[in-house]
């Protein structure tokens, strides 16, 4: 795959841009995006950058984190505070998210979203408000392991980190998950499903594949 250098400033622009021109595939009143990558590559800073230039366009934005869609600490621990697999399968509330958050946006429906549901720190449900995104809005979904659950995204993006940069960039504490990066390039290959991938080893200076959506 051919790479081209790029700032994050000047990523955020093609992304919003690109994404401003889009149709709902599912023929509905919504576009949904997706920034998928390991917390190390920070995919929420990347989100809050497309989304404060699609605000600048007029479109009203949504945020939502994957951690914010935690299971409870009973079904996440349930082999141990330290299982890869478990990480892959059983910490993040797809289910939730298909409810909450894509279901509402689905052609027809109501566009009333949840943004988060569950606080790690507190092991609590977060209470937070729904929200109303009006016709036209659009979701930027960010975080660990998105590809591959057949989310409905009209763009997927995906920041890629090599064996050693994830290594590198994730925090000790949490260097048991890298092997559930690992599996997850071998079984969902998130760089070739991608809409755009973009190499973050040097947070500094990013590499982008270009838009190749349609594929």
């Amino acid at each position: 795959m051919r790479l081209e250098a790029i700032t994050w400033d000047g990523l955020a622009d093609a992304l919003s841009a690109h994404i401003d021109g889009l149709t709902p595939a599912d023929g509905g009143a919504w576009l949904k995006a997706g920034i998928d990558g390991a917390p190390a590559a920070r995919t929420g800073e990347l989100a809050d950058r497309v989304a404060q230039r699609l605000r600048v366009r007029g479109r009203a934005v949504l945020t939502v984190a994957t951690e914010g869609f935690l299971r409870p600490a009973s079904l996440r621990y349930e082999y141990g505070k330290e299982d890869p697999d478990s990480y892959t399968d059983g910490w993040f509330d797809t289910g939730a998210l298909w409810r909450e958050v894509f279901g509402p946006l689905e052609a027809g429906g109501r566009g009333r979203v949840l943004p988060d549901l569950w606080d790690p720190v507190t092991d609590r449900a977060t209470r937070s408000p729904y929200r109303t995104l009006p016709e036209g809005g659009v979701v930027l979904v960010h975080g660990p392991l998105l590809l591959g659950r057949w989310f409905p995204f009209d763009l997927s993006v995906h920041l890629r980190l090599s064996p050693g940069a994830l290594l590198r960039r994730t925090e000790e504490a949490d260097r048991w998950t890298l092997p559930a990066f690992a599996r997850h390039e071998d079984e969902v290959a998130p760089t070739g499903h991608a809409d755009v991938v973009v190499r973050a080893d040097d947070p500094r200076h990013p590499a982008w594949s270009g838009l190749r959506t349609g594929g």
